[in-house]
């Protein structure tokens, strides 16, 4: 096929995509200018005001779709910082998110992007480190070091339109979530109730955002890292090696196809606040395809009030393909749109 270049003004973004355990991650590699910031929450501050338009365009249809995940790789703003990242999500720029950190490495290690098996991201809510386990030149597997999580209360109350009252546990994995047992509302975790799941969760998201401050000790705004990001209802494995099954519905009603590496983290908080986990100990969580992640907690920490955990969660990724967008000046949707 003839090679065909777009014509001038029209705009270029270059993208690397990539899964981890089914959940999609499209990386922009070119395309934008550097993202100011002497914070990786600044930056996050400036594409929330500066780049949503951006967001739209790469997540949304009809270049995307409504559970498009992306991330942009940025300057470090730490003096032993790889990489910055953002990632968003079709409600806006979430504040860190465990799959991207498994697809992200693989994808930029795989292609020679970045070298070396070790990658230290400055994220929003901190330090995220992720390292390598190499088969060649593939990588099998990614363990990455999260920012400390914590359970903020357990055994929790909120009442849910349609659902009565519902009892959740609250905690933080770099980004917070309400937990709720699945069993207990009669909702099946698998493919085949996917659209239950998301109009429980998303239920349950509102319920509790409107009953209760979430606040995060170190970044008390709203705006940073103090909102409700989702809900993950959890339930029995459904394979045998598992400990557990998670579905996450966050942002705008989108469903989680991997475990969700942030939740396994508050999970593992979760676990190890109930006397469930010692330190150590591994915890395996399924996806609501059968995909999986490892978690556990690696030492203990202390957030503002709140009794921590630094855990780890490995998972494996895989690289699909490059992609390059174009957007027309004349396209009549230049910013996408989403059908759910």
């Amino acid at each position: 096929m003839r090679s065909w270049e777009p014509p001038r003004g029209w705009r270029r973004i270059t993208t690397l995509d990539a899964h981890a355990a089914g959940e999609p991650l499209r990386i922009v590699t070119g395309g934008i200018d550097p993202i100011p910031g002497t914070t990786v929450l600044d930056q996050r501050r400036y594409a929330r005001e500066h780049l949503d338009g951006l967001r739209k365009a790469i997540v949304f249809e009809p270049r995307g779709h409504a559970d498009m995940y992306g991330a942009i790789p940025t300057a470090p703003v730490t003096p032993d910082g790889d990489l910055g990242v953002l990632f968003f999500h079709n409600e806006g720029w979430s504040t860190m998110c465990g799959h991207g950190i498994i697809a992200l490495t693989t994808a930029l290690l795989e292609t020679g992007e970045r070298v070396g098996d070790v990658v230290r991201y400055d994220a929003p809510p901190g330090r995220v480190t992720a390292r390598a386990t190499r088969d060649g030149g593939r990588v099998r597997e990614v363990a990455f070091e999260n920012v400390p999580s914590f359970a903020v209360a357990l055994d929790q109350s909120v009442a849910v339109e349609g659902l009565g009252t519902v009892r959740y546990d609250l905690a933080f994995g770099g980004a917070f979530y309400a937990f709720v047992d699945a069993d207990a509302l009669g909702v099946p975790l698998d493919a085949g109730g996917f659209r239950r799941c998301i109009d429980v969760g998303m239920r349950i998201k509102r319920a509790v955002t409107a009953s209760c401050e979430v606040r995060h000790p170190d970044s008390p705004d709203s705006a940073d890292l103090s909102f409700l990001y989702g809900t993950i209802l959890t339930g029995r494995s459904h394979g045998p090696g598992a400990d557990s099954r998670n579905v996450c519905v966050f942002a705008e009603g989108e469903l989680d196809r991997s475990p969700t590496g942030t939740g396994v983290s508050a999970r593992v908080a979760i676990e190890r606040a109930r006397g469930r986990l010692r330190d150590g100990a591994s915890f395996t969580v399924e996806s609501i395809i059968g995909t999986r992640f490892r978690g556990r907690a690696i030492r203990p920490a202390t957030v503002g009030p709140y009794d921590a955990v630094v855990p780890e969660v490995a998972g494996s990724a895989w690289t699909v393909g490059r992609s390059e967008l174009w957007i027309a000046p004349d396209d009549p949707l230049p910013e996408g749109f989403v059908l759910r």
